[in-house]
């Protein structure tokens, strides 16, 4: 793979800066993105405890996995992370304990695309 030259490595930190400057020209596109984020973390959070009190009191009114990663996927990761690590919920599934980060890196490496690419 060859080395990108520097006239390269500068034009595509250009255009990240315009992209980046573009975003916050365009405060609306950062308003949406921001309370979607907000909306979607809060119904991950609900679900997430909902599911833990289920789990002791509702064992048949479950929340099911792929709900759960579903809405992490969707943007709920870090708030869904930090929830089940606070109240110790699905901690010892190894499909949650690295899949939901896993989830968070794809999303910051599709956040780093876009702004690469706008």
């Amino acid at each position: 793979m060859p080395i990108p030259s520097t006239v390269s490595l500068v034009l595509r930190t250009a255009s990240l800066r315009n992209n980046i400057r573009f975003l916050l020209e365009n405060k609306i596109i950062i308003l949406f993105v921001l309370v979607y984020l907000l909306i979607i973390s809060l119904v991950a959070f609900a679900v997430t405890v909902y599911d833990k009190w289920a789990a002791v009191k509702r064992p048949q009114e479950r929340t099911r996995e792929s709900t759960l990663l579903l809405l992490s996927a969707l943007g709920g990761s870090i708030a869904m992370l930090f929830t089940m690590l606070g109240i110790r919920h699905k901690t010892k599934h190894l499909k949650f304990m690295l899949g939901i980060p896993l989830i968070i890196l794809l999303q910051l490496a599709l956040t780093a695309a876009v702004l690469f690419l706008i």
